[in-house]
Parts: structure tokens; C-alpha cells; sequence
């Protein structure tokens, strides 16, 4: 079985060297197969038929005002698109970062990283606190949706969004650990009830850690959004509804999910049975493991071994997603 890991993350050194250690946080200082291309091909070379289609570990609107982010994101993803050309055997393909702080140069470099061959586009939940149904961002939707390429969506919350409206910030890990999942759920419902995924039919989204919340809650998302509005005094939702022309819950399985859930079997499992075999990537968020790399890989392949489900199925998981989302040549 071939494996090609649809969601994992590394800084090009031109990259990593300018925005500086400061930047990356506490938990990024310590990986060195977020930088380090020699560490990074040890881990990639330790398991057979695996490849990966690498993308940054943060925004670059996170670390750089508008006036710099343009250059930031050219400088990341030239030296995403250098190490693809020189290791295409360990990375087959690469996802390009924009400056979403400043839309018109994030247009433009939409524009110029998929004409260049990028395999798709990083996007995050929210934009130092926009919304991506932002009207500012909808050109750069059509651009991703005219190339056929697909958006990687990644959770954006830091410690700052407290966990109380009495508090200054969040405690215990809460933003990232169960935050994270809220934040990519309701970008992701912010996209389908925009009503951005319905005109821009065939619009590709690969949302990271399979769902999130979307997944588990099918069944209230189901009975709960079939009654949108009845419970809601100050805005008419009925054509929202009218608008979607089916069950939102049915909107919400035309996303892409990745297997990046830290190694939870039951967690793949549902949302394999959410998604299907059609719209699910392998991906293991490696380095962020505790190993700092391969311990993600590994178990998330055991799993995926493991699954009693139809051969045919497990390599669409397993590769022939990614390569069909991607473009990737078929081997």
C-alpha cells in the first residue's frame, strides 16, 4: 500500500530563518523535523511507499502585518515548491500559505503559486478574527474553485479567546485541544450557510482532523439545522434553506476530511462513515507528535491496516484521494 499524507507540516529554512525562533511558540521550538530537511527525510524514508504533500505549521497573517505577510508567503512557498523539486520522491507535492490580512496580494498569490503548480491552498478558520465568508476573501474562493485546486482548512485560535467572557485568557490548553475543533466547525457552517459552497459547486475543501465536531454531532446537525429558524426571533432564516435547496447535513459531507486525529481509531471510524471512502485523506499532522514526527505516521497507518473495509476503499484513504485532490501523477 502506497500512503501519501495529505496534512502534515515543515518550514523551508529561508522561511524558518525570517520570521525567527520568537515567532514559533514554545511547542515548535522543540521539533526539529519542522525545519531540519535531514531530520525531516530520516522520518519520511522510515516507512515504506510514504510521501507527503507538505504545507506550513501557522499563518503567515499570525506573525506578519499586512505589509510584510505578501513577502513571507512568496518566501514560503518558493521554498516549499524548492524542496518539492528536489526531494519528489519524499514530497510529492506542496500547499501554498497567503497573506489573507491582505486579500488582493493573497489573490494574486493564489494566482501565481497554482499557475506555478501548487496542489492546492492553506487557508485557516478565521482571519485574526474575520470570518472566511468575509466578502474579502470570495475572490480568493473563485480563484481556488476556476484551478480545480483544493483549501486546506486549519484551525486558528490562540489563548487569547478566553473560555469565559470573565476571563482574560484560556486556561489548560483549552483554546487549542477543544477549541480548535469548535473554530473549524463553525468556519466550516459559516461556508455552507454563506452559501459559498453552493455556488461554487465542485469547491474543494480538505478540512484538517477529519470534521472536527461535524462528524460526531451528524445526527444534531441533522435534526437541529432541518429546523433552522424556529427557534430564532430576529432574522428570517427560511431562505438560507431555500437557498441551500437540501439538508445542510448534506452540505456539510461535500468536505474533504484528513485522518489527523492523534491516532483515534474511533475517531476515523466516524468520520469515515460521515464523509466515505471518497472524501477521506490520510494525514498525520506529523511533527506534533510526542516522537516529533513518526509516531502519527505510524499509527494512523496501523489503523488504516487495520480497518475492516473494502481493499478499494482503503487505497482512496490510503492515496488515490490525495492524488486526485492534489493532481498528483498516478504511480
Amino acid at each position: 500500500m502506497r500512503y501519501i499524507d495529505a496534512f502534515n507540516h515543515f518550514f523551508p529554512m529561508s522561511f524558518f530563518e525570517r520570521i525567527g525562533t520568537q515567532d514559533l511558540g514554545k511547542r515548535m521550538r522543540g521539533i526539529p523535523a519542522i525545519y531540519d530537511i535531514e531530520k525531516r527525510l530520516r522520518i519520511v524514508e522510515s516507512f515504506d511507499g510514504y510521501a507527503q504533500v507538505l504545507s506550513l505549521a501557522m499563518a503567515v497573517e499570525a506573525v506578519a502585518g499586512p505589509e510584510a505577510s505578501p513577502e513571507l508567503a512568496r518566501i514560503a512557498n518558493d521554498g516549499l515548491a524548492e524542496i518539492v523539486a528536489k526531494y519528489p520522491h519524499h514530497f510529492v507535492g506542496y500547499v501554498a500559505s497567503l497573506p489573507l490580512n491582505a486579500p488582493e496580494a493573497a489573490a494574486k498569490e493564489a494566482e501565481r503559486v497554482l499557475q506555478a503548480g501548487a496542489n492546492g491552498l492553506q487557508i485557516y478558520s478565521n482571519v485574526n478574527g474575520l470570518p472566511l465568508d468575509d466578502e474579502r476573501f470570495t475572490p480568493i474562493f473563485e480563484i481556488g474553485h476556476r484551478f480545480d485546486k483544493p483549501f486546506l482548512l486549519h484551525p486558528a485560535r490562540g489563548p487569547n479567546i478566553a473560555d469565559y467572557r470573565n476571563e482574560q485568557r484560556s486556561r489548560y490548553e483549552i483554546w487549542t485541544i477543544l477549541g480548535w475543533p469548535f473554530d473549524t466547525s463553525v468556519a466550516m457552517a459559516r461556508l455552507v450557510f454563506s452559501g459559498i459552497t453552493t455556488r461554487l459547486r465542485g469547491l474543494k475543501i480538505l478540512v484538517h482532523h477529519l470534521g472536527a465536531m461535524i462528524p460526531f454531532f451528524e445526527a444534531r446537525i441533522g435534526e437541529g439545522w432541518d429546523q433552522l429558524g424556529t427557534r430564532t426571533s430576529d432574522e428570517d432564516y427560511r431562505p438560507v434553506l431555500a437557498m441551500l435547496g437540501r439538508r445542510p447535513v448534506d452540505c456539510f459531507r461535500d468536505f474533504y476530511g484528513d485522518t489527523a486525529l492523534c491516532g483515534s481509531r474511533a475517531g476515523i471510524i466516524c468520520g469515515l462513515d460521515f464523509f466515505g471512502a471518497d472524501h477521506v485523506l490520510f494525514a498525520s499532522d506529523s511533527p506534533f507528535d510526542p516522537e516529533g514526527g513518526p509516531r502519527w505516521i505510524r499509527t494512523t497507518i496501523d489503523i488504516l491496516d487495520r480497518l475492516e473495509i473494502p481493499e478499494k476503499a482503503r487505497a482512496k484513504i490510503c492515496f488515490r484521494n490525495a492524488e486526485k485532490l492534489f493532481g498528483l501523477a498516478a504511480r
